[in-house]
């Protein structure tokens, strides 16, 4: 919940500091990509940790790190400035969103394991409907600095962790493996997890590439379509109820139809709804078409964050994940300033909205072609 209210306050704070600080179109890009930076390099680096020290370990070390850098950005004036700090707010990010859900899946029984990570996932919407009423709520009176603030809030709940949490049974019960970072990468491309470890990266680029691009910019694109900041901030919080059902579905599905088809008709359903979406005219069509893509591609993401732990075992399962994540997170870079360029170029929202369908089409594929299905096999 705290990460995604996080990112959500971001996309929100990006058409409010654009209108502050007359950032161009790829400008604003930047601001998204420089977070997807920090994330790749933080899943990818934190996910080698977790595997060393332990998930609990650096699931704290990751939130304390992203709600500090967020709450500073507030205090800045100068976009250098701010991009430096959301790289490290990234950082944060990009290590704990993979390392959570690994801890949650080493925790629960093969039966109930896809469902509870996808529950876990589902408190994404509800960050998204914290950040959207803070932005609703908050911007307009009182500015995009306070709503940053808020954001170091969640660093307390560390405390709350470091007493309370237990760390991954499977974890403990093995130790400390003692791998280094060539064995661990030569294991997860070993003949037995190439196939698996190829289409997880395909997967999570296509994934977080049309994400990023699509949600970082939702509020600026309803302002681009003309709609006033307060009015593009309320229709957004519309368009994100969605994503809650699409959760819930996802983890009702996920147990009874398995993860391949769930995060494979998810993710067509994405693909559809973004190309309506882009070439949608009118509020209502937008509306529709918006709540939709917020539907599919959450039920979506939920489904991706179950299956990727379970495609290795416990000595590089934080690994494999992160590093899948970490290639995820290069998309990220790309889909931000692709939009950012694309509007400069003066191509319309059907044209960069097209791009992402076709991207998550990709990973369709992969899913079908390459994904082995996992549900309720015991971990190794």
């Amino acid at each position: 919940m705290f990460d995604a209210m996080d990112v959500g306050i971001l996309s929100f704070v990006i058409a409010a500091i654009a209108v502050d600080w007359h950032l161009s179109p790829a400008e604003m890009g930047w601001i998204g990509s420089v977070n997807s930076i920090g994330m790749a390099i933080g899943a990818f680096g934190f996910g080698l940790l977790a595997d060393r020290i332990g998930r609990k370990n650096v699931f704290m070390i990751t939130l304390v790190l992203f709600s500090l850098a967020s709450g500073l950005s507030a205090l800045t004036t100068t976009l250098a400035l701010f991009l430096i700090l959301r790289f490290f707010v990234g950082a944060g990010l990009g290590g704990e969103l993979p390392v959570a859900s690994t801890l949650v899946s080493e925790s629960v029984s093969a039966k109930e394991r896809g469902r509870v990570v996808v529950l876990l996932e589902s408190f994404w919407a509800a960050g998204w409907l914290v950040a959207a009423l803070i932005a609703y709520f908050i911007i307009p009176e009182y500015g995009w600095r306070i709503a940053l603030i808020l954001t170091a809030l969640p660093a307390f709940y560390a405390l709350y962790l470091r007493r309370n949490l237990p760390d991954s049974p499977k974890f403990e019960r093995e130790g400390k493996p003692k791998q280094s970072f060539g064995t661990k990468m030569k294991l997860i491309w070993s003949k037995e997890y190439a196939r698996k470890t190829t289409m997880l990266w395909i997967v999570w680029f296509t994934v977080v590439f049309s994400y990023y691009g699509m949600f970082l910019w939702l509020p600026s694109v309803m302002v681009m379509k003309g709609f006033d900041m307060i009015h593009s901030f309320k229709y957004v919080l519309i368009m994100t109820l969605a994503q809650l059902p699409g959760y819930f579905t996802a983890a009702w599905l996920i147990e009874r139809a398995g993860r391949k088809f769930v995060l494979s008709t998810y993710l067509i359903g994405t693909a559809v709804s973004a190309l309506l979406f882009g070439n949608a005219e009118g509020l209502t069509m937008l509306l529709v078409f918006g709540a939709f893509l917020s539907f599919f591609n959450l039920g979506a993401w939920g489904a991706l964050y179950a299956y990727s732990p379970e495609q290795y075992p416990t000595a590089v399962r934080a690994t494999g994940s992160g590093t899948a994540a970490a290639v995820g997170r290069i998309g990220g870079i790309f889909g931000p300033l692709l939009v950012g360029w694309l509007l400069t170029a003066g191509y319309g929202f059907g044209i960069i909205f097209g791009i992402f369908c076709g991207a998550i089409i990709i990973g369709v594929l992969a899913v079908i072609i390459l994904g082995t299905e996992t549900k309720q096999l015991e971990l190794e």
